[in-house]
């Protein structure tokens, strides 16, 4: 193989898969950063602030992650890839708006049914409804600020590690001996395997914390992996991580819900409850995602008519034009 093959595919015409990941990793770190500071500047230059508009700043700052993906993908699918944006799952119609909503519907149910188990089971108490420990107390503009919150993360989270890096993984997998199926399995758990290490770090989390996130990447794989659109996951993300914090008070992948319908004091086996760092780490997590997949694989069957793995998500088809790529 020549040096210059080592970083470019002469067949596909474009960089290799690891640069093409590398790529799409240097250019959402440069506009995370320039967004977050752009979000930031109004608190350095004019100094104190009004309470409520500087912690308003710094969540928007949070919430950067969301256009730096967009763009990030954007950019690396069109000069790296060389494909459109609808080609990593984001094919913007009616079928993908009621898999987003099929997906939000089972993030919620699934929730609840957690809450309603461990209400059942005396491990939580209700204490008090409608805490805002953000924004002054205004429940209103505390629960506005988790929305946008959640919905960007379930939109960044599963579009980088779903759409992105399973998909770009899978094609460079596809090695001798191994088939597009066969590569398609194993970029998605090497992918769940980095989103729980994504997780690793977080407040309160643990071994057991970082294992389950990783079923949960596997859980979240699933809907993507057997549709190849990005609504399911996407859906599912964002009500999962609302209905935890938001409604039902649990903490969120080890963070504290500081604004929530529900205030709660959690009791119970930490085993079953995952406790400081909330469902995700405990049993009643896992078989609320084995549920859920069980759930997938019925919505799946109903709406495609068939349940099998997308293996053309391993695949890259060259586009002899290529026009206009974003659409």
């Amino acid at each position: 193989m020549k040096l210059q093959e080592l970083f470019w595919n002469p067949q596909q015409h474009r960089l290799r898969t690891l640069w093409r990941l590398v790529g799409q990793i240097l250019l959402l770190v440069a506009f995370s950063s320039c967004l977050s500071a752009v979000f930031l500047l109004p608190g350095m230059v004019f100094g104190n602030l009004e309470p409520q508009i500087e912690e308003a700043t710094f969540r928007l700052a949070n919430l950067a992650m969301l256009p730096a993906t967009l763009l990030s993908v954007g950019l690396a699918g069109y000069f790296l890839d060389r494909r459109r944006f609808s080609d990593f799952g984001m094919r913007l119609n009616w079928a993908w708006v009621l898999d987003l909503g099929a997906g939000l519907t089972l993030g919620a149910v699934l929730m609840a049914a957690i809450f309603l188990v461990e209400k059942a089971a005396g491990w939580i108490t209700v204490t008090g409804t409608l805490r805002a420990d953000s924004f002054g107390g205004n429940f209103a503009v505390a629960v506005f600020f988790s929305i946008l919150l959640y919905l960007a993360v379930g939109i960044y989270e599963e579009l980088l590690f779903r759409g992105y890096f399973l998909r770009n993984l899978a094609e460079g997998l596809r090695l001798p001996g191994l088939s597009n199926r066969g590569a398609l399995l194993l970029s998605w758990f090497l992918t769940s395997a980095v989103f729980g290490l994504a997780h690793a770090l977080n407040p309160n989390a643990s071994l057991i914390s970082t294992l389950n996130i990783v079923f949960a990447g596997i859980f979240l794989g699933l809907a993507y992996v057997l549709s190849g659109s990005m609504a399911l996951p996407i859906g599912l993300h964002i009500t999962w991580n609302f209905f935890q914090g938001t409604v039902f008070g649990f903490p969120v992948s080890g963070g504290a819900a500081a604004t929530s319908f529900w205030v709660i004091e959690q009791g119970g086996p930490v085993l079953w409850t995952g406790g400081a760092f909330g469902p995700e780490a405990g049993l009643l997590g896992i078989f609320a995602m084995l549920a859920g997949s069980l759930l997938i694989v019925l919505w799946v069957r109903w709406r495609y008519g068939r349940v099998a793995l997308e293996a053309t998500l391993a695949e890259y088809t060259p586009r002899s034009t290529f026009v206009n790529p974003v659409v």
